[in-house]
């Protein structure tokens, strides 16, 4: 992401920001995303959000920057943290000699990557097994470059719903962007769904707008399109 675009989504922030006591329903620009919490906290600043709680790690935590708390899902137990735990050393230990590295930042679920994507994937069918076997908790999902280990009860659905709970929005006054399947949980909560053109072809489908331009140079489109 060039920095010049992401300054463009931060002035949305802060013109939204500005009337924000005014209109009281003026929109703010946030995040659900998998990244683990540093990362959302990071890219909440730099996109100037003050109003809007941040869904990381696939729902595992909000962020919310109103008053710099770090909130993570009640239902996860310390026996959940427990299973992750013993799964990621499970990874490091049959993987970590292929090259394998395992995402650092993240709390209560497990992201791989691997310089040669495809052999990656390869992967999948023995992640599967062995959380069965082990009687893990997790489901596994890949996005373009990385497998997503990640606790069946959490995603960013609940993420969401958690989110919207707290802020006391309904589905009807929300608006969401995004670009692989695991945004399908963006589709269901919002009144209006838009996607960049790089996104996957089988989320287009149910989007209310799909933008001309690729990732940035798309959502700013989405955005202008919101405005008007």
């Amino acid at each position: 992401m060039r920095v010049e675009m992401l300054a463009r989504v931060a002035a949305v922030n802060r013109a939204s920001e500005a009337g924000w006591d005014v209109a009281g329903d003026r929109p703010i620009v946030t995040l659900c995303s998998g990244r683990p919490q540093p990362y959302a906290e990071a890219m909440c600043r730099v996109l100037h959000n003050t109003r809007v709680p941040v869904v990381a790690e696939m729902g595992v935590w909000l962020y919310d920057p109103r008053d710099n708390r770090f909130i993570m899902d009640p239902a996860i137990t310390a026996e959940h943290l427990e299973m992750v735990g013993a799964a990621q050393a499970w990874i490091r230990r049959e993987f970590g000699g292929m090259g394998v590295v395992v995402q650092p930042g993240k709390t209560a679920s497990i992201s791989i990557w691997h310089p040669e994507t495809a052999r990656l994937m390869e992967l999948k069918p023995r992640l599967v097994e062995a959380f069965a076997r082990e009687g893990w908790g997790l489901r596994v999902s890949s996005t373009v470059a990385w497998i997503n280990c990640d606790l069946a009860h959490v995603s960013k659905a609940t993420g969401i719903a958690r989110m919207m709970a707290m802020m006391g929005l309904s589905r009807e006054k929300a608006a969401g962007i995004g670009d692989t399947m695991g945004d399908m949980a963006i589709r269901e909560k919002v009144a209006f769904f838009a996607c960049p053109s790089n996104a996957d072809e089988r989320l287009k489908a149910h989007a209310d707008y799909v933008s001309p331009f690729e990732e940035i140079e798309g959502v700013l489109d989405i955005l202008d399109r919101l405005a008007r």
